[in-house]
């Protein structure tokens, strides 16, 4: 899995930029964490556009309005962590660390994509960060993270693992299955459930019985915390919490992100399916506007700070996608490597 962004294509893009470097810049700095909530809006939209033009094979799942959850989960998490995510993990994947030439090129089937093009939107992934490639099937990140964080266990690291799933997830037996086992075993583990109110095309009170997902950590034995996923800040410290609790041995948490997805379920869904007002009533609590206008109000970065994060976020993103565009596919025995099977 690529750590590093190939510069080849375009040179003006910012040299030998890792991974981790990309990570290691949220670190204490609130203004970065607006730059990549509003790099992954960028990017999204710019999804939304290749597919539009040809560029991207298969579906695409976006995540806008959700910013917030992944930048406080990347924040929050060490990155000896592991985490697992749903398809719907653009967002993640970049709030984590991955470029967006990464990203971008996964998703275009090229080679300067984050697996070398080819796994395409619904798996991203880089080890160097703990992002595990991300999964098609509904839940099927849940057990997996469960696994990892036994092996932190088993080995007596101070690591934790964190599964991102949504609130569709919570109604199969994957999930069920493994926090039972999690809280019986105090497995050091934080399940974050990114409640956008939809499965597919399904709106959660006619899927699920309950109405806030948290309730049902009680039945396994941990912590059920609804938190404003609207507000990075929030964010931050619910994923915190959990994960110095997981690495104390007190056991996992259930986190319920409430929040929204902007656009429908994949690439051609106009979510007509939506009540009048709903999504006009979510934008009003834009997660990138609310953290914009605190940093002003907190005086921790001027309009004029902001502006200049917004144009170089808008430079940056158009580079990758050039770069993205430039970069070919890969070539057709690349799908027989970084396999475990070998031919003589």
């Amino acid at each position: 899995m690529n750590d590093t962004v190939n510069t080849e294509a375009d040179p003006d893009v910012a040299e030998e930029e890792t991974s981790l470097d990309r990570r290691a810049a949220l670190q204490g700095n609130r203004l970065e964490w607006l730059a990549r909530m509003i790099e992954i809006r960028r990017v999204e939209e710019n999804v939304q556009t290749l597919y539009n033009d040809g560029h991207i094979r298969g579906s695409t799942h976006l995540s806008n309005g959700q910013e917030a959850v992944s930048v406080g989960i990347a924040v929050a998490a060490r990155t000896t962590d592991t985490i697992t995510c749903t398809y719907r993990g653009h967002g993640t994947a970049l709030a984590l660390g991955v470029s967006p030439e990464g990203v971008l090129g996964e998703i275009c089937g090229r080679s300067i994509g984050c697996i070398g093009g080819l796994g395409g939107s619904m798996h991203l992934g880089d080890t160097t960060v703990g992002l595990f490639p991300t999964f098609a099937i509904v839940g099927a990140g849940v057990p997996v993270a469960a696994g990892a964080a036994l092996t932190a266990w088993v080995r007596e690291r101070d690591d934790a693992s964190i599964a991102i799933f949504g609130d569709g997830s919570t109604n199969i037996g994957a999930f069920h299955e493994t926090l039972n086992l999690a809280g019986i075993f105090k497995l050091p583990v934080v399940f974050v459930c990114e409640n956008n109110l939809y499965g597919e095309y399904t709106r959660i009170n006619l899927s699920t019985p309950v109405e806030h997902i948290a309730d049902r950590a009680a039945s396994y034995g941990m912590p059920g915390i609804a938190v404003d996923g609207q507000d990075v800040d929030e964010v931050v410290a619910a994923v915190q919490g959990a994960l110095d609790r997981a690495r104390a041995g007190d056991g996992p948490t259930l986190l319920e992100m409430k929040t929204y997805r902007y656009s429908g379920h994949s690439r051609a869904d106009p979510a007509s399916y939506r009540p009048d007002g709903e999504l006009d009533a979510w934008m009003q609590r834009d997660p990138i506007d609310i953290l914009r206008q605190r940093l002003l109000e907190k005086r921790e970065a001027s309009a004029e700070e902001i502006a200049a994060v917004d144009g170089r976020v808008e430079e940056r993103v158009a580079q990758a996608v050039a770069a993205v565009l430039a970069s070919p596919p890969p070539d057709l025995a690349e799908m027989l490597h970084h396999i475990s099977a070998t031919t003589s």
